[in-house]
């Protein structure tokens, strides 16, 4: 009977508790305005702090009523402002608050409420815009629907320091990419903004500042513009230059550092410029140490990353400040278990957060290693260094997972560390792993660490192979994604190199020769450019090539041949030219080119061709062809002679370019032996 009597006793709490909550609703329906307004007033003071109150209310139906107030025009502004501050408090509660509000069509109503007169309904209204519109369920387009909003904002801002406040607020959450940041660029941001960074309040200052963090990232035209901004005689990098002092607070340092990264990223500021070398880089090291909160040191890390990451001397810099390497390995070991944090909140916080911290030191290890030797053989033999990357590879967030392969695939640029720290942890093995199901963008690098650990002199190349990689690779040639395709092409085109005979079966049979020529015909340059590499390194060494060209040659001659009379680039045509080449290195695969009049045609016009490496890449391809030590040199020799490659060659043996000269000369001397 208990479980019966359950659901009654459930309902009657909730009635009980929307009854408390349903005389709010009620009086804003009552038609004194007076008891109206005083009803707005109690339900103000009800639901500040209580989210519970909150909920019953948005399920009473008291947004719309307190919307209709707001906009109507018999209501007085003390309602209207009471009825704006009650909605920017129910923001305040859940994302499903928001959810509920932006039903109601709220941002229009607000919107609209900031043509009032009244400062201080407007500030109400901005108030409860910045709380809605700082809400991750919120859509930024909702701002730039209207296109009368953006100036009108701008107009407010000389009004009043909540009117800067909230809307410098509003902007830096809603210029989200280039369009937004034209649109705000366009509308005068930058003049309307400048002035308040030196407000007498922190808060407009700081939302300032982070505006002008928002509109610089990624944007030339905007950061170009910052440089020259003055602002009390003081040009705009000396002010964000003083905002990053010491004495300042750590938020206000952080964003001036962004402002400044931001710019020199966007290349209005030298790389070599005292405000980044001696200002801006010290200070996002100083933001890594472990004094620090855990958002400002993930904050601090990902900045400094995103800094050097281009410049390999302001990495050889970073590298040996403040130690660094060394202290970005503290972030492996939060929180420890002698945490100083007494805040059980805040320990609760970072716990959940932990993982953010090894994000950004991965983040930031794979800039600093991004081009120097030294850099990263430290890195590499910081504290178990390669362990953390390995188990970053398997973790559960997406973001660790991709910045441990960017740091992996960092450190795999370097050959000494190929050989051997790479082959002590097996790294190939986790890599793999990653490779058979991961999304795109973990793919991309993972697959372009897998090129560097297929080169020839990589030790990891072997079990990589035993592992299954050739129809991983094949497949990777299939994506949608043309970075993909590249990579899978390129890997395979290392795997090739110097590679046996059964492996380059293993390739050809895998990818298929379908495959192969619509990679061939590739709209993407690179993976042309990676597909012919790959043909190249299938075709060399003489057993190789007459294998191969007996089985594909028919297919493969009438590939180069398309490409030859296809509109392409000089270093298209002189890989497809080296192709020939070592076609005619071949024993009986070169009668594939002399019983082919087309192809000998195409050669005997690329030698003549105005460009030096067209040129050279033909004459390869006779040198092979007249060789007079191979069996039927004599036919080949009269065939090719009867077709006027002499008397090119006696042209050419008298070119001003050394090497086409020599290479002319000897084939005349198969001629002459």
């Amino acid at each position: 009977m208990a479980c019966l009597l359950e659901t009654p006793i459930r309902m009657s709490v909730l009635s009980e508790v929307t009854a408390s909550s349903r005389h709010y609703v009620d009086r804003l329906f009552d038609p004194d305005p007076q008891k109206v307004l005083q009803g707005v007033i109690d339900m103000k003071n009800a639901v500040i702090g209580n989210n519970k109150q909150k909920a019953n209310l948005i399920v009473l139906g008291a947004v719309p009523r307190l919307l209709y107030l707001l906009q109507q025009e018999t209501s007085s502004t003390e309602l209207k402002t009471e009825c704006a501050v009650v909605l920017g408090s129910l923001a305040m509660g859940t994302e499903n608050n928001v959810k509920s509000l932006l039903d109601c069509h709220i941002i229009p109503a607000l919107l609209q409420g900031l043509l009032s007169p009244d400062l201080k309904f407007i500030e109400a209204c901005l108030r409860c815009l910045r709380t809605i519109f700082t809400s991750p369920v919120t859509p930024e387009e909702l701002l730039y629907t209207d296109a009368t909003v953006i100036p009108h904002l701008m107009a407010l801002l000389s009004r009043s320091r909540y009117t800067q406040e909230y809307i410098c607020q509003i902007f830096s959450h809603c210029c989200k990419g280039p369009d937004h940041q034209t649109i705000l660029f366009n509308h005068g941001a930058v003049q309307n903004i400048a002035h308040l960074l030196t407000s007498v309040s922190y808060k407009v200052r700081m939302q300032a500042l982070k505006c002008f963090s928002v509109l610089a990232f990624e944007n030339p035209q905007v950061s170009m513009t910052l440089v020259n901004v003055l602002v009390d005689g003081e040009l705009l990098p000396q002010i964000f230059v003083k905002m990053l002092q010491r004495d300042k607070p750590i938020e206000m340092q952080l964003t001036s550092a962004k402002c400044l990264t931001y710019m020199c990223r966007a290349g209005a500021i030298r790389t070599d410029d005292n405000c980044i070398v001696l200002k801006t880089l010290p200070c996002l090291v100083r933001m890594c140490s472990k004094e620090r909160l855990l958002e400002e040191r993930v904050e601090g890390a990902e900045t400094l990353a995103y800094l050097i990451e281009p410049d390999v001397e302001l990495q050889r810099i970073a590298s040996i400040t403040d130690h660094l390497i060394a202290m970005l390995a503290d972030y492996f070991k939060y929180p420890s278990s002698v945490s100083a944090i007494t805040d059980i909140k805040r320990l609760d916080h970072d716990l959940k957060h932990a993982h953010e911290l090894r994000q950004a030191a991965f983040k930031l290890y794979a800039s600093l290693g991004a081009n120097d030797e030294d850099i990263r053989k430290k890195i590499i033999e910081t504290e178990n260094m390669m362990d953390r990357i390995v188990t970053g590879l398997s973790e559960s967030s997406v973001k660790v997972r991709l910045a441990a392969v960017r740091c992996l695939h960092s450190l795999s640029r370097s050959v000494q560390q190929l050989r051997t720290s790479f082959q002590d942890h097996a790294v190939w093995k986790p890599l793999m792993k990653v490779l058979q199901n991961a999304p795109d963008e973990i793919l991309v690098v993972a697959s372009s660490m897998l090129c560097n650990l297929l080169l020839e002199f990589s030790p990891s190349k072997e079990p990589i192979l035993e592992s299954g990689a050739v129809e991983l690779l094949c497949g990777l040639t299939q994506s949608e994604n043309p970075a993909l395709r590249v990579n899978g092409i390129w890997a395979l085109m290392n795997m090739a190199f110097q590679a046996e005979q059964k492996i380059k079966a293993d390739i050809l049979r895998s990818l298929s020769t379908e495959q192969l020529f619509r990679l061939l015909s590739d709209s993407d340059l690179n993976v042309l450019m990676k597909t012919l590499g790959l043909l190249r390194n299938l075709l060399s060494t003489r057993p190789h090539i007459d294998k191969i060209m007996s089985t594909h040659g028919k297919q493969i001659m009438q590939a180069v041949t398309l490409i030859l009379e296809g509109e392409h680039n000089i270093e298209v045509k002189e890989q497809t030219l080296c192709i020939l080449a070592n076609i005619a290195d071949g024993t009986t695969a070169k009668e594939l080119i002399m019983t082919n009049d087309d192809i000998l045609q195409k050669i005997k016009y690329y030698m003549g061709h105005s460009h030096v490496k067209l040129q050279l890449a033909a004459m390869f391809c006779i040198s092979n062809l007249v060789w007079n030590e191979e069996e039927g040199s004599q036919e080949r020799q009269d065939k090719l002679r009867d077709m006027g490659i002499v008397d090119i060659l006696h042209k050419l043996s008298q070119s001003p370019d050394s090497n086409l000269c020599d290479k002319a000369k000897t084939a005349l001397q198969q001629y002459l032996a």
